[in-house]
Parts: C-alpha cells; structure tokens; sequence
C-alpha cells in the first residue's frame, strides 16, 4: 500500500519523536491514575458524602458523576497502557486495522490513539 517503505510495518519516526511520544504516554499515565486516586475514597482526598445529609438526591447525583468521571478515566487509562504496552512490543504507531503507519501528526495529537484517522 501507498506510504510504507520496504517491508517495515511500523512507523517512519525518528528515535527522538518515538521517545517524546513515550514520554507523554508515561506523564498522561501518571496524571490519570492520580486523578483516579483522588476520586477514590475520602481518605485519599476524593470526596465524601454525609449520608445523613437532608439532599440525599444532590448526593446520589454526585456520586453517580463521580461514578461516570472514574469510569471515563479508567477508559482513558486502559488506551495509555494500551499504547505503552505497543512500544514495548515493537507495534507502536502501527494501525490497528490496516497495518499501516499512522501519520506522525495524529501521535501527536493522540499518542493512544490505535487507528489511522480513516478508520476513526
């Protein structure tokens, strides 16, 4: 197909982008799980709730938004270890569903990301 090199099925970047691109997966990693952390339980700093408070209903609508926050950074957390766990396996910056390079600019925009943009 248009744009590969040879038989190389991973991306054409260079040892510096890939390391910057590692390294922004590393620090999102890092910054997730933290936010994880502090939405975990009041001992960790995430909020409490009184149960006795008089708006149980106000309560249960934050600790469902919290529920939703939690899940939406696991899932955003799974796609960074994703990707990391590509590095390591010598497949990262390859498209998941043609093989093909994904372009450089889209790693930049979303270093997780595991298709090329026509497949998004």
């Amino acid at each position: 197909m248009a744009g590969r090199e040879g038989d190389y099925p991973g991306p054409m970047l260079s040892e510096e982008k890939l390391a910057e691109l590692r390294a922004s997966l590393t620090e999102e990693r890092t910054r997730l799980c933290h936010q994880l952390e502090e939405l975990g339980s009041p001992a960790a700093g995430g909020p409490s709730f009184d149960e006795n408070f008089a708006d149980s209903g106000q309560v249960a609508a934050e600790q469902g938004e919290n529920r939703a926050l939690a899940a939406s950074l696991r899932e955003q957390l799974e796609e960074v270890e994703h990707a990391l766990a590509k590095f390591d396996a010598g497949t990262y910056g390859k498209c998941e569903v043609s093989g093909e390079p994904i372009p450089e600019a889209r790693l930049e925009a979303m270093p997780a990301t595991r298709v090329r943009v026509e497949y998004a």
